[in-house]
């Protein structure tokens, strides 16, 4: 997306329902094999009951919705700030959600607040990115 299509207000989101295989997925990619993540048994004697997928898998739904689709391919990401406000689940269905709330035309940068919510509309997670549009050569 080129930087002067941006506007205030203007948002896009990305849906995934989260599985076992993703969370062993990420598990073997980052090496967080917590059991709180990979092990039933030991997760379930914990304060969430069962085991819960890694917060820098729900982050990395908002990763893809910033460099897929707002502002999307050719940005580069400067900068992120998370909070986890609920734990996601497997089968929780994730929507991750960007939205344009700063624009600094001088420096071709846009701020972004960045939020997911489960399937039951409790949002798990909410911060802000920062991100700079490069021009792109035609």
């Amino acid at each position: 997306m080129r930087f002067e299509e941006l506007a205030i207000g203007r948002s896009a989101t990305v849906s995934e329902t989260i599985t076992d295989r993703h969370i062993a997925a990420f598990a073997e990619l980052s090496g967080d094999r917590n059991p709180l993540h990979v092990d039933d048994a030991w997760a379930a004697r914990t304060r969430f009951g069962g085991r819960i997928a890694h917060g820098a898998l729900t982050a990395g739904l908002v990763s893809r919705v910033l460099g897929m689709e707002l502002p999307g391919t050719g940005a580069v990401y400067l900068g992120q700030t998370y909070r986890f406000t609920a734990p996601v689940r497997p089968g929780d269905t994730v929507e991750a959600r960007a939205e344009v709330i700063e624009l600094d035309r001088a420096r071709r940068r846009v701020r972004l607040r960045t939020t997911c919510r489960n399937q039951r509309g409790e949002q798990v997670l909410e911060g802000e990115a920062l991100m700079m549009i490069d021009e792109v050569p035609a």
